[in-house]
């Protein structure tokens, strides 16, 4: 079989593209664009939802099943060990249990009552079964101003920190991000689904035969 080349004369102009190839470089990406965005648009979803199923089970159903606590730490009084945004996972303790050294969850005895996670510094047990620990932040210069009765069978001593979660926590309380997740989530996995009821199949690879026919 011989095969014949064109000759092209010296000073000729390069062979223009034929009349009907419109496709230009920016088509070409744009083109490439849609095939990337299709490709990682429903892992995007995917990794989404996970993302929030892994977070309302951390806050939402484990301290139904597991017992445990979380609270959004929001003063910098135990840096760095634990930082503003931080979340803190806290585990029953019997009050007996608890000794020196303890980073614990328990309700402030004065002002408000709120919640409060500091460090234990002393212990002492009472002849009618009490205890009265003093507690004080890693990053304060002094100790608590109160000795704090640990009321009940139970304290709760942080077991685990999160980073950075309590932030995301308090974005989806907002009203504007609570209205979005409420109606967009529902329009993401919508999308989700419908991109891979609809999806196409990808081409076959021709096979061996093609190519023969075609030649």
């Amino acid at each position: 079989m011989t095969t014949v080349l064109p000759v092209r004369r010296p000073g000729a102009a390069d062979e223009l593209p034929p009349a009907g190839d419109e496709r230009s470089t920016a088509g070409r990406r744009a083109d490439r664009a849609r095939q990337v965005l299709g490709r990682t648009a429903p892992w995007l979803v995917r990794g989404v939802m996970a993302t929030a199923v892994l977070v309302f089970a951390l806050l939402a159903v484990g301290p139904h099943v597991l017992g445990y606590r979380t609270m959004t730490m929001l003063t910098a009084s135990m840096a760095p060990e634990i930082e503003p945004g931080d979340i803190t996972i806290a585990t029953p303790v019997a009050v007996s249990d608890v000794t020196e050294g303890m980073v614990i969850t328990y309700h402030m005895p004065v002002d408000d009552h709120s919640l409060v996670t500091h460090r234990v510094v002393s212990v002492e047990k009472t002849p009618d079964g009490s205890v009265l620990v003093q507690t004080k932040g890693d990053a304060n210069a002094a100790v608590d101003p109160w000795t704090a009765h640990l009321q009940g069978d139970t304290a709760y001593e942080v077991r685990a920190v999160v980073p950075e979660l309590g932030h995301l926590v308090q974005l989806l309380r907002t009203p504007v991000v609570s209205q979005a997740l409420l109606y967009g989530a529902p329009l993401m996995l919508a999308a989700w689904l419908l991109m891979t009821i609809w999806r196409p199949a990808p081409a076959a690879a021709p096979t061996h035969e093609d190519k023969e026919n075609q030649e």
